[in-house]
Protein backbone atom coordinates (compact mmCIF):
# COMPACT_ATOMS: atom_id res chain seq x y z
CA UNK A 1 0.00 0.00 0.00
CA UNK A 2 2.76 2.42 -0.91
CA UNK A 3 0.65 4.91 -2.14
CA UNK A 4 -1.85 4.71 0.86
CA UNK A 5 -1.45 7.64 3.99
CA UNK A 6 -0.01 7.02 6.83
CA UNK A 7 -2.86 7.57 8.75
CA UNK A 8 -6.58 7.49 7.55
CA UNK A 9 -9.42 8.75 9.95
CA UNK A 10 -12.61 6.97 10.11
CA UNK A 11 -15.03 9.26 10.33
CA UNK A 12 -13.57 10.05 6.67
CA UNK A 13 -13.88 7.01 5.28
CA UNK A 14 -17.47 6.04 6.08
CA UNK A 15 -19.69 6.23 3.00
CA UNK A 16 -15.95 5.80 0.67
CA UNK A 17 -17.01 3.94 -2.62
CA UNK A 18 -15.27 0.34 -2.76
CA UNK A 19 -14.13 -0.57 -6.03
CA UNK A 20 -12.46 -3.79 -7.18
CA UNK A 21 -9.40 -3.79 -9.84
CA UNK A 22 -11.42 -3.00 -12.65
CA UNK A 23 -12.59 -0.12 -11.56
CA UNK A 24 -15.91 -1.18 -11.14
CA UNK A 25 -17.97 0.02 -7.80
CA UNK A 26 -18.94 -3.22 -5.51
CA UNK A 27 -19.91 -1.10 -2.53
CA UNK A 28 -19.37 1.39 0.60
CA UNK A 29 -17.50 1.38 3.65
CA UNK A 30 -19.89 1.68 6.39
CA UNK A 31 -17.75 0.84 9.18
CA UNK A 32 -14.60 -0.52 10.18
CA UNK A 33 -13.76 -4.25 12.79
CA UNK A 34 -11.46 -3.93 15.33
CA UNK A 35 -10.15 -6.37 18.12
CA UNK A 36 -9.74 -4.89 21.46
CA UNK A 37 -6.75 -5.81 23.59
CA UNK A 38 -5.70 -3.32 26.30
CA UNK A 39 -5.49 0.76 27.69
CA UNK A 40 -2.06 0.47 26.43
CA UNK A 41 -2.27 -1.73 23.31
CA UNK A 42 -4.00 0.03 20.41
CA UNK A 43 -6.67 -2.28 18.71
CA UNK A 44 -5.95 -4.29 15.63
CA UNK A 45 -8.70 -3.31 12.58
CA UNK A 46 -9.44 -6.84 10.85
CA UNK A 47 -11.33 -5.19 8.24
CA UNK A 48 -14.40 -2.87 6.97
CA UNK A 49 -18.35 -3.35 6.93
CA UNK A 50 -19.12 -2.68 3.62
CA UNK A 51 -22.64 -2.47 2.06
CA UNK A 52 -23.21 -4.00 -1.43
CA UNK A 53 -25.76 -3.69 -3.80
CA UNK A 54 -29.03 -5.04 -2.20
CA UNK A 55 -27.72 -3.35 0.74
CA UNK A 56 -26.14 -6.30 2.15
CA UNK A 57 -23.41 -5.83 4.62
CA UNK A 58 -20.26 -7.67 4.46
CA UNK A 59 -17.04 -8.34 5.61
CA UNK A 60 -14.13 -7.24 3.78
CA UNK A 61 -10.42 -8.33 5.75
CA UNK A 62 -8.03 -5.50 5.68
CA UNK A 63 -6.13 -7.99 4.05
CA UNK A 64 -7.74 -7.85 0.87
CA UNK A 65 -7.62 -3.73 1.04
CA UNK A 66 -4.60 -2.53 -1.17
CA UNK A 67 -5.28 1.15 -1.40
CA UNK A 68 -7.28 3.72 0.89
CA UNK A 69 -7.28 7.34 0.19
CA UNK A 70 -9.15 10.56 0.73
CA UNK A 71 -11.68 9.86 -2.03
CA UNK A 72 -12.07 5.74 -2.32
CA UNK A 73 -10.78 2.27 -1.64
CA UNK A 74 -9.69 -0.46 -3.51
CA UNK A 75 -9.73 -4.37 -3.04
CA UNK A 76 -8.08 -7.15 -4.30
CA UNK A 77 -11.73 -8.16 -5.58
CA UNK A 78 -12.00 -11.07 -3.79
CA UNK A 79 -14.44 -10.69 -1.80
CA UNK A 80 -16.82 -12.81 0.28
CA UNK A 81 -20.69 -11.96 -0.11
CA UNK A 82 -22.20 -13.45 3.26
CA UNK A 83 -23.67 -11.27 5.47
CA UNK A 84 -21.62 -9.74 8.09
CA UNK A 85 -22.40 -11.03 11.60
CA UNK A 86 -20.50 -9.06 14.59
CA UNK A 87 -18.30 -11.72 16.64
CA UNK A 88 -18.41 -11.12 20.78
CA UNK A 89 -14.99 -10.26 20.65
CA UNK A 90 -15.41 -7.46 18.06
CA UNK A 91 -16.07 -3.85 18.55
CA UNK A 92 -17.30 -1.52 15.26
CA UNK A 93 -16.02 2.12 15.65
CA UNK A 94 -18.78 3.67 14.17
CA UNK A 95 -21.06 1.65 16.38
CA UNK A 96 -19.75 1.54 19.29
CA UNK A 97 -16.73 3.66 19.80
CA UNK A 98 -17.97 7.11 18.71
CA UNK A 99 -19.62 9.15 21.06
CA UNK A 100 -18.17 7.12 23.68
CA UNK A 101 -17.31 8.94 27.47
CA UNK A 102 -13.72 9.17 28.00
CA UNK A 103 -10.57 10.82 29.88
CA UNK A 104 -7.35 12.34 29.18
CA UNK A 105 -5.51 12.05 32.46
CA UNK A 106 -3.72 15.00 33.26
CA UNK A 107 0.07 15.43 31.50
CA UNK A 108 2.98 17.18 30.23
CA UNK A 109 0.59 18.50 27.42
CA UNK A 110 -2.48 18.28 29.61
CA UNK A 111 -1.63 20.20 33.15
CA UNK A 112 -5.53 19.10 33.59
CA UNK A 113 -7.18 15.42 33.21
CA UNK A 114 -9.76 16.37 30.21
CA UNK A 115 -12.96 14.87 30.06
CA UNK A 116 -15.34 14.61 26.40
CA UNK A 117 -16.69 12.20 23.89
CA UNK A 118 -14.65 10.36 20.83
CA UNK A 119 -15.43 12.09 17.57
CA UNK A 120 -12.99 9.97 15.38
CA UNK A 121 -10.56 7.61 15.66
CA UNK A 122 -7.09 7.37 13.72
CA UNK A 123 -5.62 3.90 11.84
CA UNK A 124 -2.66 3.50 10.91
CA UNK A 125 -0.41 0.37 9.53
CA UNK A 126 2.55 -0.58 11.37
CA UNK A 127 5.57 -2.37 10.77
CA UNK A 128 3.79 -5.58 10.52
CA UNK A 129 1.68 -4.56 7.46
CA UNK A 130 -1.39 -4.49 10.53
CA UNK A 131 -3.39 -1.45 10.50
CA UNK A 132 -3.90 -0.30 14.18
CA UNK A 133 -5.94 2.43 15.85
CA UNK A 134 -3.27 4.95 16.62
CA UNK A 135 -5.26 8.03 17.65
CA UNK A 136 -8.16 9.50 19.12
CA UNK A 137 -10.45 12.75 18.56
CA UNK A 138 -12.08 14.04 21.72
CA UNK A 139 -14.21 16.81 21.95
CA UNK A 140 -14.59 18.34 25.40
CA UNK A 141 -18.57 19.67 26.50
CA UNK A 142 -19.22 23.81 24.95
CA UNK A 143 -18.35 26.18 27.70
CA UNK A 144 -19.84 29.59 28.50
CA UNK A 145 -20.76 31.02 25.01
CA UNK A 146 -18.85 28.50 22.70
CA UNK A 147 -20.90 26.39 20.31
CA UNK A 148 -18.25 23.53 20.55
CA UNK A 149 -16.37 22.48 22.86
CA UNK A 150 -12.51 22.24 22.50
CA UNK A 151 -10.72 19.25 20.43
CA UNK A 152 -7.93 17.03 21.50
CA UNK A 153 -6.28 14.01 18.84
CA UNK A 154 -4.09 11.86 21.32
CA UNK A 155 -2.09 8.64 21.16
CA UNK A 156 -4.49 5.88 21.95
CA UNK A 157 -2.75 5.09 24.76
CA UNK A 158 -3.34 8.63 26.11
CA UNK A 159 -6.90 7.68 26.36
CA UNK A 160 -8.74 5.94 29.59
CA UNK A 161 -12.08 4.44 28.68
CA UNK A 162 -12.17 3.21 25.11
CA UNK A 163 -10.93 -0.83 26.27
CA UNK A 164 -13.70 -1.18 28.90
CA UNK A 165 -16.58 -2.24 26.79
CA UNK A 166 -20.35 -1.35 28.65
CA UNK A 167 -17.46 0.97 31.14
CA UNK A 168 -18.08 4.61 29.84
CA UNK A 169 -21.30 5.81 28.84
CA UNK A 170 -22.07 6.35 25.04
CA UNK A 171 -23.96 9.34 23.09
CA UNK A 172 -24.89 9.79 19.57
CA UNK A 173 -23.72 13.05 18.51
CA UNK A 174 -21.20 11.89 15.80
CA UNK A 175 -23.48 8.82 14.91
CA UNK A 176 -26.02 10.98 14.18
CA UNK A 177 -24.42 13.49 11.56
CA UNK A 178 -24.13 10.52 9.53
CA UNK A 179 -27.15 9.19 9.68
CA UNK A 180 -28.76 12.22 8.52
CA UNK A 181 -26.66 12.72 5.74
CA UNK A 182 -28.00 8.93 4.55
CA UNK A 183 -31.24 8.19 2.47
CA UNK A 184 -33.91 6.88 5.03
CA UNK A 185 -33.24 3.35 3.81
CA UNK A 186 -30.23 3.64 4.50
CA UNK A 187 -30.04 5.29 8.07
CA UNK A 188 -32.35 2.15 8.57
CA UNK A 189 -30.11 -0.45 7.79
CA UNK A 190 -27.19 1.03 10.06
CA UNK A 191 -30.04 1.47 13.33
CA UNK A 192 -30.87 -2.22 12.55
CA UNK A 193 -27.27 -3.75 12.69
CA UNK A 194 -26.37 -1.10 16.08
CA UNK A 195 -26.50 -2.44 19.70
CA UNK A 196 -29.62 -2.62 21.63
CA UNK A 197 -27.92 -0.05 23.99
CA UNK A 198 -26.88 2.32 21.30
CA UNK A 199 -29.90 2.65 19.00
CA UNK A 200 -31.59 3.58 22.09
CA UNK A 201 -29.33 6.39 22.46
CA UNK A 202 -30.13 7.44 18.96
CA UNK A 203 -33.50 6.85 18.34
CA UNK A 204 -33.95 8.99 21.65
CA UNK A 205 -31.77 11.66 19.97
CA UNK A 206 -33.18 11.66 16.34
CA UNK A 207 -35.87 14.73 15.48
CA UNK A 208 -39.01 13.58 15.77
CA UNK A 209 -39.42 13.86 11.71
CA UNK A 210 -36.21 11.75 10.29
CA UNK A 211 -37.10 9.21 13.30
CA UNK A 212 -40.10 8.83 11.70
CA UNK A 213 -38.97 8.65 8.41
CA UNK A 214 -36.54 5.93 9.72
CA UNK A 215 -39.28 3.81 10.85
CA UNK A 216 -41.29 3.41 7.67
CA UNK A 217 -38.02 1.53 6.47
CA UNK A 218 -37.70 -0.36 8.80
CA UNK A 219 -38.89 -3.96 9.72
CA UNK A 220 -42.05 -4.59 11.69
CA UNK A 221 -40.28 -6.09 14.69
CA UNK A 222 -37.91 -3.00 14.63
CA UNK A 223 -40.63 -0.49 14.09
CA UNK A 224 -42.78 -1.89 17.61
CA UNK A 225 -39.70 -2.62 19.61
CA UNK A 226 -38.56 0.81 19.13
CA UNK A 227 -42.34 2.49 19.53
CA UNK A 228 -42.34 0.54 23.06
CA UNK A 229 -39.23 1.98 24.28
CA UNK A 230 -40.33 5.87 23.76
CA UNK A 231 -42.83 7.66 26.24
CA UNK A 232 -46.35 7.27 24.97
CA UNK A 233 -46.31 11.55 23.75
CA UNK A 234 -43.59 11.34 22.02
CA UNK A 235 -44.57 8.16 20.27
CA UNK A 236 -47.98 9.78 19.33
CA UNK A 237 -45.97 12.66 17.77
CA UNK A 238 -43.65 9.86 15.92
CA UNK A 239 -46.85 8.54 14.40
CA UNK A 240 -48.23 11.82 13.18
CA UNK A 241 -44.97 12.59 10.93
CA UNK A 242 -45.23 9.01 9.46
CA UNK A 243 -47.66 8.70 6.52
CA UNK A 244 -50.96 7.64 7.46
CA UNK A 245 -50.80 4.08 5.92
CA UNK A 246 -47.16 3.51 7.62
CA UNK A 247 -49.15 4.85 10.86
CA UNK A 248 -51.81 2.44 10.37
CA UNK A 249 -50.14 -0.52 9.55
CA UNK A 250 -47.68 -0.02 12.92
CA UNK A 251 -50.56 0.74 15.36
CA UNK A 252 -52.44 -2.23 13.78
CA UNK A 253 -49.28 -4.13 15.36
CA UNK A 254 -49.47 -2.70 18.81
CA UNK A 255 -51.05 -4.31 21.78
CA UNK A 256 -54.93 -3.17 21.59
CA UNK A 257 -54.50 -1.14 24.53
CA UNK A 258 -51.50 0.32 23.45
CA UNK A 259 -52.80 1.27 20.32
CA UNK A 260 -55.51 3.33 21.98
CA UNK A 261 -53.78 5.46 24.54
CA UNK A 262 -51.76 6.37 21.51
CA UNK A 263 -54.71 7.21 18.98
CA UNK A 264 -55.95 9.42 22.23
CA UNK A 265 -52.85 10.94 22.30
CA UNK A 266 -52.24 12.11 18.52
CA UNK A 267 -53.92 15.08 16.82
CA UNK A 268 -57.71 14.37 16.07
CA UNK A 269 -56.78 15.06 12.69
CA UNK A 270 -54.34 12.60 12.02
CA UNK A 271 -55.95 10.02 14.61
CA UNK A 272 -58.97 10.30 12.52
CA UNK A 273 -57.31 9.38 9.03
CA UNK A 274 -55.38 6.33 10.57
CA UNK A 275 -58.51 5.11 12.46
CA UNK A 276 -60.14 5.21 8.87
CA UNK A 277 -57.85 3.21 7.16
CA UNK A 278 -57.59 0.35 10.21
CA UNK A 279 -61.49 0.19 9.25
CA UNK A 280 -60.84 -1.68 6.03
CA UNK A 281 -60.04 -4.82 5.49
CA UNK A 282 -56.06 -5.64 5.68
CA UNK A 283 -54.51 -6.10 1.60
CA UNK A 284 -57.41 -4.29 -0.10
CA UNK A 285 -57.41 -0.99 -1.94
CA UNK A 286 -58.79 0.90 1.41
CA UNK A 287 -56.27 -0.97 3.80
CA UNK A 288 -53.17 0.31 1.62
CA UNK A 289 -54.39 3.43 0.20
CA UNK A 290 -53.06 6.88 1.31
CA UNK A 291 -55.74 9.51 2.59
CA UNK A 292 -53.63 12.21 1.39
CA UNK A 293 -53.17 12.69 -2.66
CA UNK A 294 -52.77 16.23 -4.33
CA UNK A 295 -56.58 16.93 -4.54
CA UNK A 296 -57.84 20.08 -6.12
CA UNK A 297 -61.24 22.16 -6.97
CA UNK A 298 -62.87 22.26 -9.95
CA UNK A 299 -61.36 26.10 -10.37
CA UNK A 300 -58.10 24.88 -9.99
CA UNK A 301 -55.23 26.19 -12.83
CA UNK A 302 -52.29 23.91 -14.34
CA UNK A 303 -49.94 26.08 -12.46
CA UNK A 304 -51.72 25.60 -9.30
CA UNK A 305 -51.42 21.78 -9.79
CA UNK A 306 -47.41 22.06 -10.54
CA UNK A 307 -47.21 24.20 -7.40
CA UNK A 308 -48.78 21.47 -5.30
CA UNK A 309 -46.71 18.62 -7.02
CA UNK A 310 -43.55 20.11 -5.82
CA UNK A 311 -44.01 19.10 -2.36
CA UNK A 312 -40.57 17.44 -1.36
CA UNK A 313 -42.72 15.74 1.57
CA UNK A 314 -44.63 13.56 -1.77
CA UNK A 315 -43.51 10.81 -3.14
CA UNK A 316 -42.91 10.53 -6.90
CA UNK A 317 -45.70 8.43 -7.49
CA UNK A 318 -47.83 10.55 -5.51
CA UNK A 319 -46.99 13.24 -7.19
CA UNK A 320 -47.75 11.65 -10.70
CA UNK A 321 -51.71 12.63 -10.28
CA UNK A 322 -53.46 15.44 -8.89
CA UNK A 323 -57.40 14.79 -8.18
CA UNK A 324 -59.78 17.20 -9.27
CA UNK A 325 -63.14 17.22 -6.65
CA UNK A 326 -65.97 18.74 -5.96
CA UNK A 327 -66.08 20.99 -1.77
CA UNK A 328 -64.99 19.56 0.41
CA UNK A 329 -61.25 19.12 -0.55
CA UNK A 330 -60.04 16.78 1.96
CA UNK A 331 -60.60 13.05 1.82
CA UNK A 332 -63.15 11.97 1.79
CA UNK A 333 -63.68 14.50 -0.15
CA UNK A 334 -67.00 16.10 -2.57
CA UNK A 335 -67.39 13.66 -5.42
CA UNK A 336 -64.41 12.85 -7.52
CA UNK A 337 -64.73 14.50 -10.83
CA UNK A 338 -61.62 13.17 -12.68
CA UNK A 339 -57.95 12.91 -12.82
CA UNK A 340 -55.10 14.88 -14.18
CA UNK A 341 -51.56 12.95 -14.58
CA UNK A 342 -49.04 15.53 -14.42
CA UNK A 343 -46.66 14.54 -17.60
CA UNK A 344 -49.79 15.92 -19.50
CA UNK A 345 -50.38 19.03 -17.24
CA UNK A 346 -46.73 19.89 -17.83
CA UNK A 347 -47.76 20.24 -21.99
CA UNK A 348 -50.54 22.78 -21.53
CA UNK A 349 -50.17 26.59 -20.29
CA UNK A 350 -50.08 27.15 -17.10
CA UNK A 351 -53.05 29.16 -16.66
CA UNK A 352 -55.67 26.23 -18.23
CA UNK A 353 -57.63 24.84 -16.03
CA UNK A 354 -56.84 21.29 -14.48
CA UNK A 355 -60.70 20.30 -15.44
CA UNK A 356 -59.79 20.79 -19.19
CA UNK A 357 -57.08 18.14 -18.61
CA UNK A 358 -58.62 14.98 -16.93
CA UNK A 359 -58.17 11.62 -17.89
CA UNK A 360 -61.58 10.23 -18.02
CA UNK A 361 -60.85 6.94 -19.96
CA UNK A 362 -60.28 4.61 -16.75
CA UNK A 363 -62.29 3.48 -14.18
CA UNK A 364 -62.05 4.13 -10.22
CA UNK A 365 -60.74 1.35 -7.64
CA UNK A 366 -63.54 1.03 -4.74
CA UNK A 367 -62.23 0.53 -1.04
CA UNK A 368 -62.98 -3.07 -0.88
CA UNK A 369 -60.87 -4.36 -4.38
CA UNK A 370 -58.40 -7.08 -3.28
CA UNK A 371 -54.91 -6.72 -4.14
CA UNK A 372 -54.70 -8.66 -6.76
CA UNK A 373 -57.43 -6.13 -7.99
CA UNK A 374 -55.58 -3.11 -7.50
CA UNK A 375 -52.18 -4.95 -9.54
CA UNK A 376 -54.51 -5.78 -12.77
CA UNK A 377 -55.82 -2.49 -12.16
CA UNK A 378 -52.28 -0.18 -12.34
CA UNK A 379 -51.38 -3.06 -14.85
CA UNK A 380 -53.70 -2.12 -17.35
CA UNK A 381 -53.73 1.57 -17.04
CA UNK A 382 -50.37 1.77 -17.52
CA UNK A 383 -50.39 3.63 -13.58
CA UNK A 384 -48.15 4.32 -10.95
CA UNK A 385 -51.21 5.68 -8.72
CA UNK A 386 -54.99 5.47 -8.60
CA UNK A 387 -58.10 6.99 -6.85
CA UNK A 388 -60.19 4.76 -4.08
CA UNK A 389 -63.42 6.30 -4.18
CA UNK A 390 -66.73 5.11 -2.17
CA UNK A 391 -70.04 3.87 -3.37
CA UNK A 392 -71.39 7.68 -4.03
CA UNK A 393 -68.04 8.56 -6.16
CA UNK A 394 -66.32 10.55 -3.21
CA UNK A 395 -62.37 10.44 -3.47
CA UNK A 396 -61.65 8.33 -0.36
CA UNK A 397 -57.57 8.26 -0.74
CA UNK A 398 -55.21 6.48 -3.39
CA UNK A 399 -53.13 3.67 -4.42
CA UNK A 400 -49.30 4.34 -5.31
CA UNK A 401 -47.52 0.96 -6.81
CA UNK A 402 -45.25 1.30 -3.79
CA UNK A 403 -47.58 0.97 -1.54
CA UNK A 404 -49.00 -2.30 -3.33
CA UNK A 405 -45.23 -3.54 -3.57
CA UNK A 406 -45.25 -2.89 0.48
CA UNK A 407 -48.13 -4.99 0.22
CA UNK A 408 -47.42 -7.94 -2.62
CA UNK A 409 -43.76 -8.73 -0.85
CA UNK A 410 -43.76 -11.23 1.93
CA UNK A 411 -44.02 -10.78 4.90
CA UNK A 412 -40.52 -9.83 6.62
CA UNK A 413 -39.38 -8.69 3.73
CA UNK A 414 -37.73 -5.40 4.95
CA UNK A 415 -35.73 -7.51 7.56
CA UNK A 416 -34.63 -9.80 4.44
CA UNK A 417 -33.37 -6.46 2.48
CA UNK A 418 -31.91 -5.51 5.61
CA UNK A 419 -30.11 -8.67 6.36
CA UNK A 420 -29.27 -9.25 2.26
CA UNK A 421 -31.52 -12.36 2.43
CA UNK A 422 -28.65 -14.70 3.37
CA UNK A 423 -27.29 -16.05 7.26
CA UNK A 424 -23.49 -16.83 7.71
CA UNK A 425 -19.95 -14.85 7.35
CA UNK A 426 -17.15 -14.76 5.14
CA UNK A 427 -13.54 -14.07 6.46
CA UNK A 428 -12.77 -14.06 3.00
Amino acid sequence: MSSTPTRVYAARMVGLPIFDPQGDQVGKVRDLVVTMRSEASPPRVLGLVAEVFGRRRIFVPMTRVTNVDSGQVYTTGLLNMRRFEQRSTETLVVGQMFDRQVTIPSGPGNPERISGTVYDVGMEQGRTRDWVLSRVAVQQPAKALRRRGQTHVVEWRDVHGLAKPGGETQGATALLHALNEMRPADAANMIHDLPVERRTAVVAALDDERLADVLEELPEEDQVAILERLDSERAADILEEMSADDAADLIADLPPETAEILLDLMEPEEAEDVRRLMSYVENTAGGMMTPEPVVLGPDATVADALAHVRNPDLTPALAALVYVCRPPLETPTGRLIGVAHIQRLLREPPSTLVAGALDDSMENLRPDATIDQVAAHLATYNLVCAPVVDENGHLLGAVTVDDLLDHMLPTGWRDQALSGGTEGRGRG
